[in-house]
């Protein structure tokens, strides 16, 4: 059986690490300078971490162990597997990295430890480590953020996608028009490893793209997809059909639950309607709480069967009119916000222990200092970001 696509063609050295040139060349500067142990490579899915720190171990000729943080969510497991490699040399006396993949599966939570374990590991590990995130700014992640090199990995462009499906197609000789394949590009949203499998799946029979494949394809639109499950929920009173509604939405249970609070008073106008599809809304949040304190994931099911099934039956009867769905403001303001003031926090954990004071104080009294000094004295910038560790993406901040 022939390896698939996405690992045939995994990026061996680093420069075929397409789009990301910054990025990798901050990772290479982390193992050379070895100023902090840990480096967190984050952004969105399929958009190369992984695959860049595979391709560093291969140029490096270091042995890479791979564990995914999903496997170790409490202190134990992480303390049996990670902590005991992070101290043993390698199978064949060589050096090692150590890649924690998906760290966004971990328990920030007491009971479980998982990201306490893992920082101690850090400080006593031997060999350098890096981890993989989606979102690194959750408040969980403080103190690892504190510990480690932050490395952004943005969303690829189509042209860089488009340059890694041309060469795949030239060795598989999957025959195919210029214009088919930007087409395939563009639909991946960025996801590097969606766009190699959409070609292996489509041209896996005739060695050919088909214009009429890829245009089969559904574009990954989140904000496209959510509205037409919103119908599903709405506007169905069968709950089996609502209640497989979100089963194709590529999006997570609290943006979901944000849209339907959101768009719930436009469509439900029965004020008894309403507040039996709120009544839902609070309970599907009321287990997403219990998830989050206790780790019971068994409660996801509940989670959907609320916010689908719950809402669609919560009318009386079916509302026709037209209503255009729209997304929430509140996760934008959010998500603005959080891209706003995340590298500022960052700055603010490195030095606030040296001047006494909380992160928050910091941010008041400190920071604006910096940002002038780094604007208009280069040499004393230079020695306090030495000092205290601020990287380049972190110096850029404080300049603009």
């Amino acid at each position: 059986m022939q390896e698939p696509f996405v690992k045939r063609y995994n990026p061996k050295p680093l420069k075929d690490i397409k789009g990301q040139d910054r990025a990798v060349k901050t990772l290479i500067d982390f193992m050379n300078q070895k100023k902090k142990s840990c480096a967190i490579l984050y952004g969105p899915t399929g958009s190369g971490k992984t695959s860049a720190a595979y391709a560093l171990a291969n140029e490096l000729d270091l042995e890479l162990l791979e564990v995914n943080a999903s496997d170790f969510r409490n202190a134990e497991s992480m303390r049996t597997i990670i902590g005991s490699a992070s101290k043993q040399m390698s199978l064949f006396s060589k050096g090692k990295i150590i890649l924690v993949d998906e760290i966004d599966g971990l328990s920030g939570t007491g009971d479980r430890g998982g990201i306490s374990e893992l920082i101690k590991i850090i400080d006593e590990s031997t060999f350098p480590i890096i981890c993989t995130a989606v979102d690194v700014f959750d408040s969980k992640f403080s103190g690892l953020r504190k510990k480690s090199l932050l490395i952004e990995f943005e969303a690829l462009s189509p042209e860089a996608i488009y340059e890694v499906l041309n060469n795949i197609c030239i060795k598989e000789n999957i025959h195919y028009e210029e214009t088919t394949l930007k087409q395939l590009a563009r639909q991946a949203g960025g996801d590097m490893r969606a766009a190699i499998t959409d070609l292996e799946v489509l041209a896996a029979h005739s060695k050919e793209l088909q214009k009429e494949d890829v245009a089969g394809l559904s574009q990954r639109n989140k904000q496209e997809s959510i509205p037409k499950a919103l119908v599903k929920v709405f506007k169905a009173t069968d709950p089996k059909v609502a209640l497989a509604a979100f089963d194709t939405v590529d999006e997570d249970l609290d943006k979901l639950s944000l849209w339907i609070d959101e768009n719930l008073p436009y469509e439900y106008k029965n004020p008894a309607d309403l507040a039996r599809a709120y009544h839902y809304l609070s309970k599907a949040d009321l287990f997403k709480r219990r998830i989050r304190r206790w780790q019971h994931w068994r409660f996801l099911v509940y989670i959907n069967a609320f916010l689908s099934g719950g809402v669609a039956v919560s009318k009386n009867e079916k509302y026709n009119d037209f209503v255009q769905y729209k997304p929430t403001t509140r996760i934008l303001k959010l998500w603005m916000a959080n891209q706003k003031y995340a590298k500022r926090k960052t700055i603010a954990e490195k030095i606030h222990e040296r001047l006494h004071s909380s992160v928050k104080e910091t941010i008041k009294t400190t920071i604006p200092y910096l940002q002038v000094i780094f604007k208009n004295n280069k040499s004393m910038a230079k020695e306090i970001a030495q000092e205290l560790a601020i990287g380049d993406e972190e110096i850029e901040w404080l300049m603009k």
